[in-house]
């Protein structure tokens, strides 16, 4: 046991606070190194002069954070491998990189695991434009960026926009994607240490990827209507988050959409804590509600993004964010220093797709193709727990009884069909068990063959797992 005491004159806040952000500086700077026993909570208390509840609730937020363990009888320890007893590296207090997806899918299977743009064509449309690019800008293509075109400009305003709102043109960027953009944003409005809010469930690449860049976790609580506000009043009083990663319509992988009342009330909490929101609109641009995002109602501190990946062509990697004012200069900057910059023939590719209305249609040959397969899914389905939207190309499968979603995913695979199963969106370690799974069906331009791979998880779904093999 050590006889650490924590500093409190460096430090502002609720006495608990202070020593919980001390007892986590003095951990990963090695004073208390994995494995040490913290000071029982009356000794402590007793030193620093204060109620052993203030010393209580201090150990409960080390325990939300991931750094200490601790059980009845035994006294609290700082986090180590439960395996081994070697000391865990930080990283892996938060999360793995790599996922629970193979980083190269087995050979002949069908990919359930993606929600890519199903194929309707689209190859021969982005084929012509970019030939046309290439007669009209030999120059451009053959050296950088440095420059925005109006016309990128104008696509993200039409893209980004919902109902009879749209952002202002000056505030926008071209990315490489959502999934870039987020990580641009996140490296601009934060810093190494800094934390940044997720759902318990959520499309985890973001946490890994702001992991990688040294950033932490902090989990909020949600229900079938989304983020619950009062909880994350709770994260933001005592983690002091930089921003909020949110997907407001069509929550992947849960399919939550986000009421007008919680969106009013997570705006009004972020402002109170001054945290920056990252509005993730990718599925609900395709569900298409006329429910005011984020950004319409708090564009001082919302960035919007949205992209053509699930709806018009994922290899095209285009998209767009759309920045608080005064901030698009920055995040352009932060772009171009974490992704190495913009390529002229992704960025006038997307500008045209959007423009000349090719996009737009696309998404409609996608959408309704869609809607056919996700009412197949409505009917093989029947009598199971599920939630899906005739828009989006993915459901959420609640697993009964004996089933566990990593054993589910198994049998899927078993079976030739690549599923996700619920640790893929969990963007941080937890306890938490939801018992589900997530599956797309944007996979390929025959639907029949998308029609026999559901078919086969129905007939997983009704077996035992004892008795999977006997049947696919």
């Amino acid at each position: 046991m050590t006889n650490w005491l924590p500093n409190l004159d460096s430090r502002s806040g609720p006495l608990y606070l202070r020593i919980a952000d001390d007892a986590e500086s003095a951990i990963k700077s090695g004073v208390l190194p994995h494995g040490t026993k913290l000071p029982p909570q009356r000794d402590l208390a007793y030193d620093v002069g204060v109620t052993i509840g203030t010393i209580s609730r201090a150990y409960a937020l080390l325990r939300e954070r991931g750094l200490v363990t601790g059980e009845v009888g035994r006294g609290t320890y700082v986090q180590s491998d439960d395996r081994s007893g070697a000391p865990i590296a930080q990283d892996r207090v938060t999360m793995s990189y790599g996922g629970t997806r193979a980083i190269v899918p087995p050979p002949g299977k069908l990919r359930f695991d993606t929600t890519a743009a199903i194929d309707v064509g689209q190859a021969e449309i982005v084929g012509r434009i970019m030939t046309e690019i290439a007669s009209a800008h030999p120059g451009e293509i053959s050296s950088y960026t440095r420059t925005l075109s109006p016309d990128w400009l104008e696509a993200g305003r039409q893209w980004l926009s919902s109902g009879t709102w749209s952002p202002e043109p000056g505030q926008i960027l071209p990315q490489l994607g959502v999934h870039a953009g987020i990580n641009a944003v996140i490296a601009a409005v934060s810093g190494t240490g800094d934390r940044i809010v997720c759902e318990h469930l959520t499309y985890s690449q973001v946490a890994r990827s702001a992991n990688l860049m040294g950033r932490q976790i902090a989990l909020v609580e949600s229900d079938a209507d989304g983020i619950v506000p009062e909880d994350f009043e709770r994260v933001c009083a005592r983690e002091h988050p930089k921003a909020a990663f949110i997907m407001s319509s069509g929550q992947n992988p849960t399919l939550s959409t986000l009421p007008l009342s919680r969106r009013r009330e997570i705006v009004d909490i972020a402002r109170k804590h001054n945290v920056w929101l990252i509005e993730d609109y990718l599925y609900g641009g395709m569900i298409g509600d006329d429910i005011p995002l984020l950004a319409e109602i708090a564009p001082d501190r919302t960035f919007l993004l949205n992209g053509l990946s699930k709806s018009v062509a994922a290899g095209v990697r285009g998209g767009w964010v759309a920045c608080p004012p005064h901030m698009s200069q920055r995040i352009r900057i932060t772009q171009k220093m974490v992704s190495g910059g913009l390529p002229f023939l992704l960025a006038e590719l997307s500008a045209r797709l959007v423009l000349s209305g090719a996009a737009f249609q696309i998404r409609k040959d996608v959408l309704s193709e869609i809607t056919a397969r996700e009412t197949i899914v409505r009917n093989l389905f029947a009598g199971h727990e599920f939630r899906s939207h005739p828009k989006l190309p993915f459901f959420w499968l609640k697993l009964q009884e004996p089933w566990l979603s990593g054993t589910f995913k198994q049998a899927a695979l078993d079976a030739d069909v690549l599923i996700d199963d619920e640790d893929e969106f969990k963007p941080a370690r937890s306890s938490r068990v939801f018992h589900h799974v997530r599956i797309g069906f944007s996979e390929g331009r025959d639907r029949s063959i998308s029609t026999e791979g559901l078919k086969k998880v129905r007939r997983i779904l009704d077996q035992s797992p004892l008795g999977t093999s006997a049947i696919l």
